[in-house]
């Protein structure tokens, strides 16, 4: 298959796996952003663009973003994609967010057996999201700064839709608040295609908090 015809395979597939019309379930979790915008952290537009922000250099967004890095340079090193699954599984900081990962990755994994792969196969019976999407994206050849900016940006647009669903923004400020962050997206997917789990860490307490706050949480639209 020529280059420009692999690259284009590679859009249509990552358009396809990480597009909110896929199969995962994603638009019923927040990731403990609905707990933030009930304790005020999160109140509007500028607040929720700060708090993806941050999420996505300094938090939970970035460590998945490793571990999809991880999963995609693992390649068909069964040994090794098991490390990393387990790895991602320990590192879920509550209840939900384990929840979350895990059922997300089952979603996936099922889904994306419509494109037919060894990988399958190779991976553990139960996978967190960003080591099923890191290592079916690299079976299937798609590099890791382009399988890594469409991940971001799809964690990037479902907290978008929490936060809009959740009344402190709008859709059009949403869009806004995307072009916005653009280009954190495309520097995080640049520096974490050349990490190692040496570079997984997170400084973002107060989403911690909120998403261990969130299991207790009365009046709820979301799962986490």
């Amino acid at each position: 298959m020529a280059a420009d015809d692999r690259n284009l395979q590679a859009l249509l597939r990552l358009m396809a796996w990480l597009s909110p019309a896929f199969p995962v379930g994603s638009f019923a979790y927040s990731g403990g952003l609905e707990r933030a915008v009930h304790d005020g952290l999160v109140h509007d537009s500028k607040s929720l663009r700060d708090w993806i922000a941050t999420l996505i250099q300094h938090g939970p967004v970035w460590n998945d973003a490793v571990l999809l890095a991880e999963a995609h340079h693992a390649g068909e090193d069964a040994l090794r994609l098991a490390a990393v699954a387990e790895l991602a599984e320990a590192l879920a900081g509550s209840k939900e967010r384990h929840n979350e990962t895990m059922l997300l990755g089952d979603a996936f994994l099922s889904a994306a057996g419509a494109w037919p792969h060894g990988i399958f196969s190779m991976l553990p019976a139960k996978t967190a999201y960003p080591v099923a999407v890191g290592a079916v994206a690299a079976a299937h050849e798609i590099s890791i700064e382009k399988t890594l900016a469409a991940f971001l940006h799809a964690l990037a647009s479902q907290m978008l839709s929490a936060g809009i669903r959740l009344g402190v923004t709008g859709q059009k400020d949403g869009v806004a608040i995307l072009a916005a962050l653009e280009d954190i997206i495309a520097d995080v997917a640049k520096r974490v295609a050349q990490s190692d789990l040496d570079d997984l860490g997170a400084a973002t307490v107060h989403a911690d908090i909120a998403s261990l706050r969130h299991e207790t949480q009365e009046t709820r639209l979301f799962r986490s």
